[in-house]
């Protein structure tokens, strides 16, 4: 099978964990923005990302061989992801924040928003 797609067996795991980055991201970004949606604050975005770090040791552990039950590891995803939750809840909030309350509020960038004058 080596050879069908791509030229060696270190090219598919460079695409994997690429790949593997991608979908944590976009997850951690996604999740920031649902807790947004509902309202609720970074607390809720921390727990979830929480046990979304759990899924990522998992994925790394599974797909490359890496240590599952690493707390240094863990603490890593967890504080990239959590960066890319909290620009996803950020983003959402700013946007809420301007939509929901017009009369009040002005957007100044894709994160932040400020009163009228």
């Amino acid at each position: 099978m080596q050879g069908l797609f791509f030229e060696s067996d270190t090219t598919v795991r460079y695409v994997l964990r690429f790949l593997v980055m991608l979908l944590g991201f976009w997850t951690a970004w996604r999740t920031g923005k649902a807790a947004a949606e509902s309202w609720n604050g970074y607390g809720t975005v921390f727990v979830y990302v929480l046990g979304l770090g759990f899924a990522m040791r998992f994925l790394h552990y599974s797909l490359f061989a890496g240590p599952f039950v690493s707390p240094f590891f863990y603490v890593l995803d967890v504080v990239l992801l959590m960066v890319f939750a909290a620009a996803g809840f950020q983003s959402r909030r700013a946007t809420q924040m301007v939509d929901n309350y017009y009369w009040l509020y002005e957007r100044t960038s894709y994160f932040s928003w400020k009163n009228k004058d």
